[in-house]
């Protein structure tokens, strides 16, 4: 394998067989080499391949600023993240992922503690990768000896959660916001809590957190189903009553208009979330 570019003493930029650009990470792997010298194939420890060149270039540009072994961490945690969640992850996250974990290792050092205000929110609404972000933080403290808070679970957390629907971090906050105000809306009209480990919470919970993508993402289903709707509001008129209120709320923060589709679904749901009450 040829030198294409040194970034630094531990990092190039080669490529393989096919000619596609692969960076190679390893102690010392570019130390006195120049570009078009023979890569020193017994000190490559890692091999990065990201197939979007847009990602390639932002995580090449990340290698020249981050120490080494907060970019193995990250690719430690993102490995985890892969078998725990068993989902496909965007190449983004080796971006935002590494970044974080240098981002949050600095600002530690400096003695900033970022709290999260909807971790509990986090954690309730995606178990699994905020599984995924307590074991980060595990693994954290285990290789670079830097006790993270756990707020820094939650933000990991969001991390995965955006790479497995291939949204920006941002979205994936908000997100959560919107659905603990709908679940707060719902819980305020019936005066209840819920079982969050039945599958009708699970069931509702993930309509919701949908919706709000569609919502902050300006998509929407069509009014389809204005019949079907007139029915439903005679029929269950307490949870059609408590749609208009999440639909009252949505239109007064985001100027959205919920559909009749969208108005049939939430009634439906919360239908099936409450008929045991």
């Amino acid at each position: 394998m040829i030198i294409k570019r040194v970034l630094n003493n531990n990092t190039i930029i080669s490529s393989n067989s096919k000619g596609v650009e692969v960076l190679l990470m390893g102690k010392g792997i570019s130390y006195g080499k120049k570009k078009g010298e023979e890569v020193d194939i017994e000190k490559i420890d890692k091999t990065f391949l990201l197939r979007d060149k847009a990602t390639q270039s932002k995580f090449t540009e990340l290698l020249i600023n981050v120490p080494m072994e907060h970019i193995l961490v990250a690719e430690k945690i993102i490995n985890f993240g892969k078998i725990k969640l068993g989902k496909n992850l965007n190449e983004i996250i080796y971006v935002n992922l590494t970044d974080h974990i240098h981002s949050a290792v600095e600002r530690y050092a400096e003695g900033l503690i970022l709290k999260n205000p909807l971790r509990w929110d986090i954690a309730r609404f995606y178990q699994d990768e905020y599984a995924v972000g307590e074991k980060a933080v595990e693994i954290i403290q285990k290789e670079l000896d830097i006790a993270l808070d756990i707020d820094e679970a939650a933000f990991i957390a969001l991390h995965f959660v955006n790479a497995e629907a291939g949204k920006s971090f941002d979205l994936a906050y908000d997100v959560t916001e919107i659905t603990k105000k709908i679940e707060e809306i719902v819980k305020e009209e019936y005066h209840t809590e819920f079982d969050e480990r039945s599958l009708d919470y699970y069931r509702f919970i993930t309509h919701v957190k949908f919706f709000a993508q569609r919502l902050l993402t300006g998509e929407h289903y069509e009014d389809e189903d204005e019949e079907l709707l007139d029915v439903m509001k005679q029929k269950y008129q307490n949870e059609f009553k408590c749609a208009s209120r999440i639909s009252e709320y949505v239109k007064a923060e985001f100027k959205y208009d919920l559909s009749s589709t969208e108005l049939l679904y939430l009634t439906a749901h919360i239908r099936r979330i409450t008929k045991n009450l």
